[in-house]
Formats: structure tokens, sequence, C-alpha cells
């Protein structure tokens, strides 16, 4: 392609309104344009990395067994309520009313859509396995859109499911997706961990997220420095630590905090470090239930694993209400000495609090010399709080080491949840009627593209990776009015799309420095310098744009060396 023929409106200054690396490179690249709040134009350059991320999908998705689809982005109502999706999803379902005044919705997610199409269309064990995929836009409405393609409403997404007859035929249909990810973000050249990790809205009861690794990933990873074990800290296990000797037990007492309620205020106050105190959260699911959850001062208590151990949907913090009720104080005070009438699941690191301090349950008060299993006995003890940099590994004797990530892709298992809603069985060779075993399997592919970008970058723009850069190879002549300058940049031109070599030429009648600091910008991995004082010493300049590294060569070798440069 020809720069001049190109929509490439590049922007010297950062805009507004982006907040991180990506964003701020993919607008002023000239390759996303915002139309309404995390809903975004993709322009030629943008959309080109598009489409090369989808090519590298489709073709590690149909090399795996999977087989391609295009499934409505609107949705009946109908469906997503046999589901019982329709009254839990959350705000970030976008639901419509046709002119008949029947309810839909714009797809987030396709699970009721496949599965309604596979249970009117497949009967028999013959006809399983089955993986159906497609490449399609979603739309979620995020309460705060943020950071461009990385969190925005609208979005392009890759969406698989499994059906199998069984655990066995589940568990291979995972693995094949999980090696075709792997080969997915190494072809796409970028550096990945695959994590496990909670399941959340979509259901099931084993997931893993692919995560790329970036400084400015908004994702906490846990990975073990002695095991290959590595998890987000929504999911991330802490190995249990022994119990901390008992010692002399000291006797129970109520001291007065006045307006302290924080662990920072009753730790200064009472003049004790943060991992004495027993945190006590009072939490409700959506019924209005509620529960309390137990960590010790200097941890935080992870909501999610406190969700799942005890079975509910939702889960949020209670109100002040509802803490008065269930402790007979108000917030702020809250203990879990006396308390009755409410399951009490506490960590397991409250084990090595001896001599604790805790809400008294009455305000201004706080209880001192507090024992586990003396004062107060938990319902159980668990795993639930999260994840932070020394704790032990579940999995070995090695400690965890906490980075960050950029989540781009996520598989789960689903097992029956939707086929045993929605009616999507099968007759086994017994004959016998039984539902289907589901696998989900997804990819963020722009959120792919503005990973790479967030993972690869320099002060002067995009150092794209060569699979996925909109251009492999960009040739740029300092003078548009040398003849001779035109003709050899031409002559590249045509000899690189000759060998099949995506291939920009920047024919501006534009400064030098103006074409070097867009080609910077916009990152093309591979760039050929044309200019009358090389050429008159039969040479031109290729620079490698991650390394930034310039090489001078001969005219007749330029092409042969951009080509073992795009090549690896």
């Amino acid at each position: 392609m020809r720069y001049s023929q190109l929509l490439i409106p590049t922007l010297k200054e950062d805009p507004a309104e982006a907040e991180v690396v990506s964003h701020k490179l993919m607008m002023r690249a000239g390759m996303i344009r915002k139309l309404a709040a995390g809903i975004y134009t993709y322009l030629p350059l943008g959309y080109r990395v598009i489409r090369k991320v989808e090519q590298i999908i489709r073709e590690e998705m149909n090399r795996a067994g999977a087989q391609e689809v295009l499934m409505p982005a609107v949705q009946p109502a109908s469906l997503w309520k046999e589901s019982g999706r329709w009254d839990h999803y959350g705000r970030e379902l976008l639901r419509v009313r046709d002119r008949k005044d029947t309810e839909f919705c714009i797809g987030p997610t396709h699970e009721e859509v496949v599965t309604d199409l596979v249970r009117m269309n497949v009967r028999s064990y013959r006809e399983l396995p089955l993986n159906l995929y497609q490449i399609q836009t979603k739309f979620r409405d995020e309460i705060r859109p943020r950071f461009g393609l990385m969190r925005g409403r609208e979005f392009i997404m890759k969406d698989a499911y499994s059906f199998d007859r069984d655990e066995a035929g589940v568990d291979e249909s995972y693995r094949k997706m999980f090696d075709a990810y792997c080969r997915i973000f190494e072809r796409c050249g970028l550096e990945f961990r695959a994590v496990e990790a909670d399941t959340g809205t979509i259901g099931g009861n084993f997931s893993h997220e692919f995560m790329v690794m970036a400084e400015t990933g908004e994702d906490a990873v846990a990975c073990c420095d002695s095991c290959s074990y590595a998890a987000n800290t929504e999911r991330a296990g802490i190995r249990k630590e022994p119990a901390a000797a008992s010692g002399k037990a000291g006797t129970l007492e109520e001291v007065r905090t006045p307006g302290k309620k924080s662990v920072e205020e009753v730790s200064a106050f009472l003049n004790v470090g943060p991992e004495k105190l027993i945190k006590t959260l009072i939490v409700m699911d959506g019924e209005g239930h509620a529960a309390v959850g137990l960590v010790r001062g200097d941890h935080e208590l992870n909501e999610i694993k406190l969700k799942n151990r005890l079975g509910w949907e939702t889960i949020t913090l209670a109100d002040e209400e509802t803490v008065q009720k269930v402790t007979g104080g108000p917030s702020g005070f809250s203990g879990p000495v006396g308390l009755t009438g409410v399951p009490v699941i506490a960590d397991h690191g409250i084990l090595s609090v001896t001599e604790g301090v805790t809400g008294a349950n009455r305000a201004d008060l706080h209880l001192v010399n507090v024992r586990v299993n003396r004062d107060f006995t938990p319902d159980a003890f668990d795993d639930i709080r999260i994840a932070r940099e020394g704790d032990g590994c579940p999995r070995c004797s090695g400690r965890l080491k906490i980075s960050r990530g950029i989540e781009v892709g996520h598989i789960f298992k689903l097992g029956t949840k939707y086929s045993e809603s929605m009616g999507a069985t099968f007759l086994d060779e017994d004959g016998k009627s039984r539902p289907m075993i589901m696998g989900c399997y997804g990819i963020g592919v722009g959120r792919t593209a503005a990973a790479a970008i967030e993972q690869n970058h320099d002060p002067d723009g995009i150092c794209w990776p060569v699979p996925i850069a909109p251009f492999s190879a960009l040739i740029l002549p300092l003078s548009a009015k040398s003849k001779e300058v035109v003709d050899l940049a031409e002559k590249f031109y045509g000899a690189l799309r000759e060998k099949g070599i995506d291939v920009l030429l920047d024919d501006r009648n534009e400064r030098p420095g103006f074409k070097f600091k867009d080609a910077d910008l916009i990152g093309i991995p591979c760039r050929i310098v044309i200019g009358d004082r090389g050429l008159k010493e039969g040479v031109v300049e290729i620079k490698e744009r991650r390394t930034g590294e310039m090489t001078r060569v001969a005219v007749e070798e330029a092409v042969p060396k951009v080509l073992s440069l795009i090549s690896g």
C-alpha cells in the first residue's frame, strides 16, 4: 500500500481521554477513533492488525478441529430466561425491545444461542464431540468503559463452545483448546502465561485465563518461584502455614477505642501490629442472606473465594443496616465473639493470631487478648484471602511472586450448567437421554492487539511483533523529488510485494524528520531508508523498529536482508 492513499490520521499529542499506553498510541497512530463511550471505529491500520490476529486464531481453531459459524448478535430474552441468566447477569446486559414489545439483548456472549442451536440439530452420541466457534462483535454495557480497546463496551471476540458426551471428552476438548491458545499467543509474538482463574458470571467449574505480561496490566497474577503454578489473585491458592504456638493465654478484655474503626487507626491506638487484628467482614448475597468472613488485619478478604465457599451467586459487603442487625453494633466495631445466627468462615491465617484484637460489636469498643477456638469458634476454616507477594505456593514449597498481566483469553469447563437448564441432550449408546457436557473458550481480538502494544512500545511509539504488525516492512524514501531515490523505492516495493510481504511505501512529499516520527509511531517492524547520499555509495539503511539497530547494506542485498529480518 502507498501511504498517500491510506487514511492514517496521526496525532502529535496524547489525547486527553487516553489513560493507558495502548489507548494513547492507537489514537495517535491513527488506528482507532472514538464514536461513543467504549465504542470505537477501526481505521485501516488498526483493522489490518485485527484481521491478522483473527487469521492466526482461525488457523489454530481449525487446526484444533473447531468449526466456524456466525451467530446473531441480537438474542431473544426467552433463551436467557431458560438458562436463568436474564435476572442475574447484571446491568452490563444491554436489553432492548422490538416493535412488538418482545424482549431481546445485544449479546455479550453466546452460550444460550449456541446451546439452542445444538439442541435443535444434534441428537446422537455419534455426532459428538462438537466444537463451534465464531469471531463476532459483542456488547457489554460497562459502567465505566475505559482504556480504549482494553475495556470497551463494543468489542470483537472469538468465542468457541464444545459439546461432549462425558467428562473424559470435555477434558480432551479443553486440552485441545488450551494447546491452541498457547499456539495462538506464541504466533502473535506475545509473552504470556496461562493462569488458573475464577469462572465468574459464565459459570462452570474450572478455567484458565491467558495473560499477556505487562507492567501496565490491570490484573495481578500470582506465579510460584519454584514450580509452574500460576493463577490470578481472584483464584490463587495459598499454602496453609502451621498454626502459631499457643503460649500463655491472656484474659479477654474490653477496651475503649473512641472513633477508631480502621485497621490503621486501631493498630496505632493500641500500639499493636496489624497482623494482630482480626477483621470481621459482614457480607450479603443478592437475596439478603448474610455471612461473616474473618481475615487477619494485614490481609485482604477475597470476596470471590468467600462467595464460592458459601455457594452464593453474588456477594457484596453488607450495608450499615445489615451490619447492625447481624452484630448488634455499628460497622467498624464488628467482631466474631458472641456472633450467632450467621455462618462464620475464617481464613487459615487467623490461626497464627494468639493474642488478637477485634471489634466488640458495640460502638467505640474493641476486645483484646482474643483467641480463636477459645473465645469464638468459626463454622469453617478456608483460604478466603487475596494472595500477596511471599505467600506459600499451594502446590509446592515455593513462594508466590505477584506480576501484572492483561487478560486476553479465557477458557472454561462449563459442565452441564446450560445443557441441563436448556435441555441440550443426546441419546447415548444405550438409547438413554443425557445432557451434553460443555466447554467455553474466548479471546478478545481487539484486546489482544492493545495488549501487544502495552508489552511492545518505547517512548517513540509502537514496536509491533512481526506476525500482527499492520505492515511488515516500510519503505521510506527521503526525497520525493529525486528520481533515483523514487525509482529504487518503487523497485523495492514491487520486489517485496512479489515475495508476499505486506509493505507500506511512504510516498508522501514530506520532510524526512516528519516521516521518521510517523514511522516510529506506527511501529512497522522493518524500515528501509533510501537517500541520495547513501545511493552515491551504493547503500541503503535498514532499521529494526524493536531494537533501533540501523544497518547499512548494499542496494542488491536490501530485499534479502528485509526478508531475513521479517522471518526471524
